[in-house]
């Protein structure tokens, strides 16, 4: 059972109405690693977690913040498209070539989809995407991901915080980067537990090796030009999974031979064969 509470955790008010900044917020509300991304991915986990109790309350909670943070930039882009002049833009536009460029910035969703609000949305109009999310049912695998997706999201919001300069906008921003320095932390610890419990690193870890071709799970192989790639701590030593050693290999092996297919059923009309020259 979810429950709204009308107040926002934190402030959102910007200094001004902008509407290319509403712009830029909408790829934080519905892009890849937006707050709708990761507050569904950590829902979808959640609801189908079968692992310890801690971790189903952990998510549901992590994701319950992440809607409210969704909630938090609809709002500011609500009000940073307040009032916006439509026409006076339009006419602005014909006047002068500059601040036509400048106001072209503005995503025309805005004013003809959603009448001067917020959308689910990325910042160039693509409507937010389920296959954004990723739900394994492998806390490991899932809590990696969400490390990744802290990470984007983050590095997201530290470029729009440079590229703006309203107060208001930047007081809630700064908000959201302190928030996905903790949850990168978060998932960081999260991952480790689970690693230390289940004694590996690789996923899934109660897949059998003997079923793998373990003589090749530690090589790497030189497929591009040049030899830098055996400098990395992945090309010698100890693996970290501690069941093998790295190699640097300067050619990869060649086990198979060059394919030649078969024709297909005339039914399917593919190319038909070739006829044989005559000598």
């Amino acid at each position: 059972m979810f429950r709204h509470q009308k107040e926002l955790q934190f402030e959102a008010k910007p200094e001004r109405t902008n509407p290319l900044i509403a712009k830029y917020l909408q790829e934080l509300i519905g892009g890849q690693y937006g707050e709708m991304s990761v507050a569904m991915q950590y829902l979808f986990q959640g609801w189908s977690c079968r692992g310890e109790e801690k971790y189903k309350d952990m998510l549901m909670d992590i994701a319950t913040e992440e809607l409210g943070h969704v909630e938090m930039l609809a709002t500011m882009v609500a009000r940073l498209l307040e009032d916006a002049p439509v026409e006076d833009q339009e006419a602005a536009m014909k006047k002068d070539p500059t601040i036509g460029a400048i106001i072209s910035g503005m995503n025309p969703q805005h004013a003809i989809v959603a009448g001067l609000g917020p959308r689910p949305a990325d910042s160039v109009g693509n409507p937010w995407n389920g296959g954004y999310i990723v739900a394994s049912g492998n806390l490991l695998a899932d809590f990696r991901a969400n490390l990744n997706a802290e990470s984007q999201g983050r590095l997201q919001v530290a470029r729009i915080y440079e590229m703006i300069d309203d107060r208001g906008v930047k007081d809630l921003l700064s908000v959201l980067l302190a928030r996905d320095s903790y949850h990168q932390n978060l998932w960081a610890c999260a991952v480790k537990e689970l690693e230390e419990k289940e004694g590996t690193i690789l996923v899934p870890s109660t897949f059998p090796r003997d079923n793998e071709r373990f003589d090749i799970a530690y090589d790497f192989y030189n497929f591009s030009e040049g030899e830098q790639s055996k400098e990395g701590s992945w090309a010698q030593g100890k693996a970290l999974d501690g069941q093998g050693e790295y190699q640097w290999l300067k050619e990869p092996k060649i086990e198979g031979k060059a394919p030649k297919l078969d024709p297909v059923t005339p039914k399917m009309y593919g190319t038909p064969p070739m006829p044989k020259k005559e000598k």
